[in-house]
C-alpha cells in the first residue's frame, strides 16, 4: 500500500514511523518530508500548500491513501481536490476544517451541538483569553490576567489579521483528546497533555507546544471514549447536518473544570507534539484504521492502547517562538537514539555537505517510552542530553508534576 504523508514536521515523522510498522508491503512517501522521514521512505520536493502539485504527485505515484498533517492545506481544500480526483484521503474537507480554521465558526457549531465551551465575552477585560480567529500555528492564543497582558494580547492577536475572539478564562487541567472520525463515528485515542508555554513552570509566551505526555493520570480509556461520545459525536452530527461531514482526526483541546469538561478549541488534524506520545502507545493496524475512516466506515475497527507511558520533549531554537533557527549543524542524533529514545525531526534539513542542520523553531522532538511516566521521562531526557546545536534549548519540567504524583500514589 502506497501512503503519501503531507507535511514536514515532527508529527509527520511520527506518522511515517508508525505507519511504516504496519507491515512489509507499506511504501511511505512524504511531501516535502524531512531528513528523518527520508530514512523511512521517499521524500518529494512538493510544498504542503501546493495543492495541484500534491495532486499530480499522488497521481504519478499511484498513491492509495493520502494522510494530511498540517492544518493550512486542509483549510485551503487539499482533501477536496484529492477526493474530487478519486484519491482516498484522511483529512476533512475545507468546509469541515473550518472547525479549526475559524474560532467563530467552531463556537457556532459547539453552541448548535450543545457542547459546553468557554463563554464569549462582550467586554475585553482581565481575566480573559484573547484569540486570533484564524490559523496561527498554535501561537494565536493569549492568556490575560492583568490589564497589561490584555493590551499585549490584543496587539498580538491583531498581528495575525482577521477577527479577534475574547473568551472567559477557564480554570482546570488541560487535556488533548484525539478521535479518528469517518463522518459519523469516532474512535478515541489515548489522551495526552501538552505544554504550550515556552519556559519552565508554564511561563513565557504560547508556542506550538514544548512537550507532551500520555496517558493522563485519572483519565481511563473508558473516560476518554465517554468524552468523545459527549463532545466529538455531537459536533460530528452538527457538521454532517450542515452538509460538511468530518472525515479525519478531530482533536479537542479540553479544560477539565470543576463544572465539567469545556472545549477550549478544536483542531482538524493530529496535534504536534501530542502525536509523538499518542502513536508510540497505539496498538493495532493504524493504517487500516485511517483507510477505513477515509472510506467512511470505521465500524468494526478496534485499536489498542499499550499499558505504558510516553513523554516527548521539544528541542527548540534559542529564539523560539519569536523566530526559528536555520543552518546550525545538529550533532548527537545517533547517540540520542542509542539511549532508547525516539528522535522525530521537526525543523531540520540537509545542507550542501549533507549534514543535518536546523530549519525551524521546534527542531526535534525526543520521545521516551517506559512502564510509567517517570521511566518514560528518564528515557526522553537522556536522549535530549545527547543532542547539540547552537542555541538549543528545551523545557526541563515536561511531565514532572504528573510523574511525581504517579510516584507518590504508587
Amino acid at each position: 500500500m502506497k501512503v503519501l504523508l503531507v507535511g514536514s514536521g515532527g508529527r509527520e515523522h511520527a506518522l511515517a514511523w508508525r505507519l511504516a510498522r504496519s507491515g512489509p508491503h507499506v511504501e511511505i512517501h512524504a511531501a516535502p518530508g524531512n531528513p528523518g522521514i527520508a530514512r523511512i521512505g521517499h521524500c518529494h520536493p512538493v510544498r504542503s500548500d501546493d495543492l495541484e502539485g500534491l495532486l499530480d504527485l499522488a497521481r504519478q505515484l499511484r498513491i492509495d491513501l493520502v494522510v494530511v498533517g498540517p492544518e493550512a492545506p486542509l483549510v485551503a481544500g487539499l482533501a477536496d481536490v484529492l477526493r474530487h480526483a478519486g484519491i482516498a484521503v484522511f483529512g476533512p474537507s475545507a468546509a469541515a476544517a473550518q472547525i479549526e480554521g475559524s474560532k467563530g465558526f467552531a463556537k457556532d457549531v459547539l453552541l448548535a451541538a450543545g457542547v459546553p465551551t468557554a463563554r464569549t465575552l462582550a467586554r475585553v477585560e482581565a481575566p480573559c483569553v484573547i484569540k486570533a480567529d484564524g490559523l496561527a500555528a498554535g501561537k494565536g492564543v493569549f492568556v490575560c490576567t492583568t490589564a497589561a497582558e490584555v493590551e499585549a494580547g490584543l496587539q498580538g492577536a491583531a498581528a495575525f489579521g482577521g477577527e479577534i475572539v475574547v473568551e472567559e478564562l477557564l480554570i482546570g487541567s488541560e487535556l488533548s483528546l484525539f478521535a479518528l472520525c469517518d463522518g459519523t463515528r469516532a474512535i478515541a485515542l489515548t489522551p495526552a497533555q501538552d505544554f504550550k508555554r515556552a519556559y519552565d513552570g508554564d511561563t513565557g509566551p504560547n508556542t506550538g507546544g514544548m512537550g507532551a505526555y500520555s496517558p493522563v493520570p485519572g483519565i481511563s480509556r473508558a473516560d476518554a471514549q465517554q468524552l468523545v461520545d459527549t463532545i466529538h459525536l455531537p459536533v460530528l452530527e452538527e457538521l454532517a447536518r450542515r452538509g460538511s461531514p468530518f472525515v479525519g482526526l478531530l482533536y479537542a483541546g479540553l479544560m477539565l473544570t470543576a463544572d465539567g469538561p469545556r472545549v477550549i478549541e478544536f483542531n482538524a488534524r493530529f496535534g504536534d507534539p501530542e502525536t509523538q506520545v499518542v502513536l508510540p502507545l497505539l496498538e493495532g493496524d493504524l493504517l487500516g484504521a485511517l483507510a477505513a475512516a477515509a472510506a467512511g466506515d470505521l465500524s468494526g475497527v478496534e485499536l489498542g492502547i499499550a499499558s505504558a507511558a510516553a513523554v516527548t520533549v521539544v528541542v527548540a531554537g534559542g529564539d523560539y517562538p519569536a523566530r526559528g533557527d536555520s543552518g546550525s549543524e545538529i550533532t548527537g542524533l545517533d547517540a540520542a537514539e542509542a539511549t532508547g529514545a525516539l528522535v522525530f525531526h521537526a525543523g531540520t534539513a540537509h545542507d550542501a555537505e549533507h549534514r543535518i542542520v536546523t530549519n525551524g523553531g521546534r527542531v526535534l522532538t525526543v520521545t521516551g517510552v517506559g512502564a510509567n511516566l517517570a521511566a518514560a521521562r528518564a528515557v526522553a531526557y537522556a536522549g535530549v542530553e545527547q543532542i547539540h546545536f547552537a542555541g538549543a534549548r528545551h523545557r526541563t519540567d515536561i511531565a514532572l508534576i504528573a510523574s511525581n504524583k504517579e510516584t507518590s500514589h504508587g
